[in-house]
């Protein structure tokens, strides 16, 4: 049995138990009885955040959270409803009760977790930029950019805005409803840059590989990406928790990781 076929046999065997565990106490955890009555786990994301998620050619959704999330409906035996919104709006569904949990690249803050509860992380990410301009990617600082010639695209509410306001507040930003909006400004010289999460810069550069898109050797920061559940259901934040601690210990998030990000070959996959 190969590596992969051996983490989904444990994996199941671990899931089995943590999630019957969960489930015996479901009278007492709002958000798992309506998702088990509903038989529907609904999951908030963006679908424009390649490897995370993102639409194939036959407008589906792929990428490592529509795995993650679909392995954790399996577990829980129900359906998943993929609910896509701008990212902008993610929480604030959330709040609202229209989506169960959200998994879309977001890093856990302290401004975001006084909004949600957050489990993870499941990837490591970090700031970076996505350039035409081979002296802006030698660049090693954030402090770097914060010249009021350069001109800069950010994802609006995401902490790639924080991080350019806080670190470069002489940059000209423009903010964006989507990286695909960014990164087409980025191709017609609108903007020296796009930051953002160091993934999607370097799927970017792989995506439009004949554009001269170049990004960073290194991320400039560090961040946890997690996925964000309402708040006032300890039950289900446990759930959730132990159903990652399971991926990590069969080593199916590391494999995950490495279908997503390490190889290309589902680039061929989307527009």
């Amino acid at each position: 049995m190969n590596r992969n076929l051996r983490a989904h046999f444990v994996l199941s065997i671990v899931l089995i138990s943590v999630i019957s565990t969960g489930l015996a106490l479901a009278a007492d955890s709002p958000v798992i009885d309506r998702i088990l009555s509903n038989g529907v786990l609904r999951v908030g994301m963006s679908g424009n955040q390649a490897p995370m998620n993102a639409r194939n050619n036959d407008d589906q959704l792929i990428g490592l959270e529509v795995d993650l999330a679909n392995m954790l409906a399996a577990a829980m035996e129900v359906k998943v409803q993929f609910v896509v919104k701008p990212f902008p709006e993610l929480l604030g569904a959330l709040e609202k009760g229209e989506v169960d949990a959200v998994m879309s690249g977001m890093t856990m803050t302290l401004e975001r977790n006084m909004r949600a509860a957050f489990v993870g992380p499941y990837i490591v990410s970090g700031k970076s930029i996505l350039t035409k301009d081979q002296t802006l990617a030698k660049i090693e600082e954030a402090e770097d950019l914060d010249q009021s010639q350069i001109r800069l695209a950010a994802l609006e509410n995401s902490t790639s805005q924080e991080f350019v306001e806080a670190l470069m507040p002489q940059a000209q930003l423009t903010l964006t409803k989507s990286y695909d909006e960014a990164i087409q400004m980025v191709l017609e010289d609108k903007v020296g840059a796009m930051v953002a999460d160091f993934p999607i810069c370097a799927i970017s550069v792989l995506r439009h590989g004949d554009k001269g898109l170049v990004t960073l050797v290194e991320p400039l920061t560090l961040e946890p990406i997690g996925i964000a559940l309402a708040p006032g259901d300890p039950l289900f934040v446990n759930l959730v928790e132990n159903y990652l601690s399971a991926l990590d210990a069969t080593g199916l998030l590391e494999l995950l990781e490495v279908k997503w990000f390490d190889d290309g070959s589902w680039l061929i996959q989307v527009p």
